[in-house]
């Protein structure tokens, strides 16, 4: 295509062809995949196919639909019908009973409470209270088909910016969007694209961090799988502004499911001419590759990122220069995550004010989470910048699954802290996290219960970035080791007081002395417990931690449930009389309190 006229006449050829169907919009994400999504998939194409309905019915793989911990899920259009929890052997009745007698399948449904069923996601509050930009396309199109992303205004914004626009003009309306990264740092998009530009080089190049190493994050996955060409055409955006002609997405080699719809993204993006030289006939050529990542945490990094890609080993450097001015192969780089990236097309098109006016006054647009934990609703969630963490879990996430009290949030992963629930009421949004001494991070969102130990959580985080520590810098390398040590021996009762006031002292240590934003914000787990939670470590320093199973004399009732259910039978009693652990047998596995009927069993 060589100018708009002509794209807009294949846009909307391609939207006269489409034709009113029923359509079982099935998800494609990884999620519903490990649960035989494929497989439904494909049997319910089967049927339809031996039964001649292709020209009235189509089944389309899309990618997340979000609502990850019901499912498998199937969207039905135009019936506005929502199926959940979907198994290999339920596509027999959804097929006879929706499609051949146009009866719901009521067991599939989402069941609310009080026993009503809810039939359409759009009456569900987890859909209902979420704002969609960067997930726009998601569970919508068919990331295969790049005739899908056309129709839904695809390449349109990438024809805006080359034909109708400077890359100055371009680079000024995503300074004026307000749009900041969202891979952690929070640093202006606009400006970082300014600050390239500027640099004068014979070379420059757009890299994709879609690394996304934080345990518990999935957003970026998700984007790719669901919507790979809005990535492709937000990048090559990016590289006009920046006059660049070469990217590169940087991913993990585990993300496989990402990286094929991805693959056949780029592929057809060249055949179609929105990659390649003489881009919408203009002088502009430019091209993106993909570099796989052994999965090294750090690499999430920018710099650490960029000597991976040149083949070092994944180490951070300091800074300056920045990679705007010197990055990959030492020439002016710049580096975004895809979140960030897939806001860009959505801005152009709707212009700077139409995504500022969405937020709050410093942090503009929508943000995406990964909800998990102990929450009803575990899965992707879209929300403006400024919406509380009450909102999210309460609202949107339904609370928690069996209505036990929320004791805290943990947001932005490893590098993240806890929010307690008294800041429940803290809007989202980068200063005010700053403010109570957390971070946006990638998005990782999870939600602890009443139950919850957070000096095992503290430990949790801490044993994965000592893993993930590169070892360049000493405070890091050392530092993160030691403290993960302290608190292996405070929960193994046999720390001290005493240690308390090292752990704090050694953590603000790391803080201060590493050389990266991974040995930087280490600590951090472990800080915002010790500030909030004082009492569970002073517990273990004390010794005063109960961390075996026991039995509430008063409540037992002697069924023997417990003893028979314990895997290491440390259990003792006979039928209708109070039974005992041997807390020296005793391992913990919490098997006799989920087999309890009247709730003898008092966890650690």
């Amino acid at each position: 295509m060589d100018n708009l006229k002509a794209y807009l006449k294949k846009r909307d050829a391609i939207r006269a062809q489409e034709v009113p169907r029923l359509t079982l919009f099935c998800c494609g994400g990884t999620s519903c995949l490990s649960s035989d999504s494929d497989a439904i998939i494909d049997l319910l194409r089967g049927k339809v196919e031996a039964h001649g309905l292709e020209a009235d019915i189509e089944v389309k793989q899309v990618g997340c639909l979000r609502l990850c911990g019901e499912g498998p899920l199937i969207f039905v259009e135009p019936d506005d019908i929502t199926y959940v929890k979907v198994k290999v052997e339920d596509v027999d009745d959804i097929f006879t009973q929706h499609i051949l007698n146009k009866q719901t399948v009521e067991r599939l449904l989402v069941t609310e409470p009080d026993g009503t069923w809810v039939t359409s996601y759009r009456e569900m509050p987890f859909y209902k209270s979420q704002h969609r930009i960067a997930l726009r396309n998601c569970g919508e199109i068919d990331p295969r088909n790049i005739d899908a992303y056309i129709a839904k205004d695809g390449y349109h914004a990438l024809a805006k910016c080359l034909l109708e626009q400077t890359p100055e003009d371009v680079i000024e309306t995503v300074k004026q969007s307000g749009l900041r990264g969202r891979g952690g740092g929070g640093f202006s998009t606009g400006l970082k694209w300014a600050y390239t530009a500027a640099v004068k080089s014979d070379e420059k190049y757009v890299i994709c961090n879609a690394d996304e190493g934080d345990p518990g994050a999935f957003m970026d996955r998700s984007i790719i799988e669901g919507d790979p060409h809005s990535l492709v055409e937000a990048m090559t955006i990016a590289a006009y502004a920046i006059g660049s002609n070469q990217g590169y997405i940087y991913i993990r080699a585990e993300y496989a499911i990402s990286i094929e719809p991805l693959e056949l993204a780029l592929e057809k993006a060249r055949e179609y001419g929105f990659l390649g030289e003489n881009i919408f006939g203009t002088s502009f050529s430019f091209d993106i590759d993909i570099k796989l990542g052994a999965g090294a945490f750090v690499c999430g990094e920018e710099t650490a990122l960029i000597r991976s890609m040149e083949g070092h080993r994944g180490e951070p450097d300091k800074k300056p220069p920045f990679p705007s001015e010197s990055g990959f192969r030492d020439r002016p780089t710049s580096v975004n995550n895809v979140e960030t990236f897939v806001n860009v097309p959505a801005i152009i098109l709707n212009g700077a004010e139409w995504f500022a006016a969405i937020g709050t006054e410093n942090s503009k647009g929508t943000k995406v989470f990964a909800l998990a934990g102990n929450i009803k609703n575990i899965g992707l969630v879209e929300v403006p910048m400024g919406t509380t963490f009450k909102e999210i879990i309460y609202d949107i996430g339904g609370g928690h699954p069996e209505g036990k009290a929320i004791k805290g949030v943990q947001i932005g992963g490893p590098s993240g802290g806890v929010i307690t629930r008294d800041y429940f009421d803290t809007p989202i949004d980068y200063d005010s996290l700053t403010a109570i001494g957390a971070m946006m991070g990638s998005g990782g969102m999870i939600v602890m219960d009443e139950d919850t130990d957070m000096v095992e959580i503290a430990k949790f985080y801490l044993d994965f970035t000592q893993e993930e520590s590169c070892g360049k810098c000493t405070p890091c390398r050392i530092g993160t080791k030691r403290l993960f040590e302290m608190l292996e021996r405070l929960t193994a009762m046999k720390g001290e007081p005493s240690d308390l006031d090292k752990l704090d002292a050694l953590a603000r240590n790391i803080q201060a002395g590493s050389l990266c934003g991974l040995g930087q914000s280490a600590p951090n787990p472990v800080l915002s417990t010790m500030q909030y939670f004082r009492e569970e470590y002073e517990a273990y320093a004390y010794r005063t931690k109960r961390t075996k199973y026991q039995v509430d004399a008063q409540k037992c009732i002697g069924c023997t449930k417990c003893a028979r259910v314990c895997p290491v039978s440390c259990i003792r009693g006979v039928v209708r009389e109070v039974h005992i652990v041997e807390e020296a047998d005793c391992i913990a596995c919490g098997a006799c309190y989920d087999a309890c009927p009247v709730d003898a069993i008092l966890k650690p």
